[in-house]
């Protein structure tokens, strides 16, 4: 099992920000609806942490307040980048360091975390917008590995 102990400070901040940053680009994927999608942003985690015990990994993530540097960001555009690098980087950090099963659980995380999120407020009558569904699809690329999908 992997845990916090096998990751460095900064490596483990990475991990942590993963699902926050897939939420926050989903929610700047299209205006309107910011305070639901946020608070669905808290009830995904407090869903996930029902499942406790599963994976020492996730229990550790779930563990941590969700937060982002989101002021570091002077556009969508740039958070959106950079989130989608990290996210590139903490799976391949996890590639590394942690068993198949606990990539498959983080990875299967920061998705819900987005799928919630877009689904927290109806834009335009649909309960998931084009901009946010080509969000979610932009994250589960920056999250799939070689040969993945």
């Amino acid at each position: 099992m992997t845990g916090k102990a096998d990751f460095t400070e900064q490596e483990w901040a990475l991990l942590l920000e993963g699902p926050p940053i897939a939420g926050l680009i989903v929610i700047t994927a299209q205006r309107g609806g910011t305070i639901r999608e946020t608070v669905a942003m808290g009830k995904a985690y407090a869903e996930a942490r029902q499942q406790h015990g599963e994976s020492e990994l996730l229990d550790a993530i779930l563990a941590a307040k969700p937060e982002v540097h989101h002021t570091r960001y002077r556009s969508a555009d740039e958070l959106k980048l950079d989130g989608l690098a990290r996210l590139r980087d903490a799976i391949s950090l996890l590639g590394f360091r942690a068993s198949p099963d606990e990539v498959g659980g983080y990875r299967r995380f920061v998705l819900m975390v987005a799928e919630k999120v877009a689904n927290a407020h109806r834009e335009h009558g649909v309960a998931v917008s084009e901009a946010e569904q080509a969000a979610i699809d932009e994250i589960s690329a920056a999250l799939s590995g070689p040969g993945e999908s």
